[in-house]
């Protein structure tokens, strides 16, 4: 298969001429990975890395200077329990959810103005402003939980048995927004094995000239 992709798909890849025979890629994700399909928007993205060696990580990932607080190097763990992933991961969760695998959501904390610069498809935008407490009123916490991550409250008790596997990331390992969004969710009573954390975010995965897209409500 040959691919074409434009500018309007996709950033990792955003010239018209780029050309692609799939099944000869130069630069795979891994051995026996070349890329995988990803609905994004109601149109499928195919994740790949950028083909071009000339390439090189694009503006605002190539810096590295940022003044701490509040952009502060992440531990490791952020909390027990919490899963910290790779891109390897990510993308196996990415392929379950192309699976049509319900039980997995993969949620980009950052708020608007980041994302509308390129976020890994098939991810929906969840601001950490939106599971704060003292920024969002109960009732919309509440109803965050019950629609979207699947957990159930009845007579003020919680019940979150029935949780999706959540895989948060924001821009790297120097971002505290995914950071705010896991520990609000602790604090709820969310199942810590039910939290996945991608550290390296988006600094990292651009690093690695992996596909980003537009929001797909954009």
């Amino acid at each position: 298969m040959v691919l074409a992709l434009t500018a309007s798909a996709s950033f990792a890849a955003d010239t018209d001429e780029d050309v692609f025979d799939l099944q000869n890629l130069s630069v795979k994700i891994a051995e026996e990975l070349p890329y995988i399909e990803m609905p994004h928007g109601g149109e499928t993205v195919t994740v790949l890395r950028y083909q071009d060696p000339s390439h090189r990580i694009v503006p605002p990932y190539d810096k590295t200077g940022r003044p701490c607080p509040p952009y502060c190097v992440q531990p490791m763990q952020i909390a027990p329990g919490v899963e910290t992933i790779g891109e390897l991961e990510v993308l196996d969760y990415m392929q379950r959810i192309a699976d049509g695998d319900p039980s997995v959501l993969l949620i980009d904390s950052r708020t608007a103005e980041w994302v509308a610069r390129g976020t890994i498809p098939g991810a929906v935008n969840i601001p950490y402003k939106r599971l704060d407490p003292a920024l969002a009123s109960p009732e919309r916490i509440t109803e965050l939980l019950t629609l979207e991550f699947g957990a159930a409250t009845a007579d003020g008790i919680w019940s979150f048995d029935a949780v999706k596997t959540l895989v948060f990331f924001c821009n790297g390992a120097w971002c505290g927004q995914s950071p705010t969004n896991i520990k609000a969710l602790l604090g709820f009573g969310y199942p810590a094995h039910r939290i996945k954390w991608y550290r390296g975010g988006m600094q990292a995965w651009e690093s690695l000239g992996l596909t980003t897209v537009r929001p797909a409500d954009s």
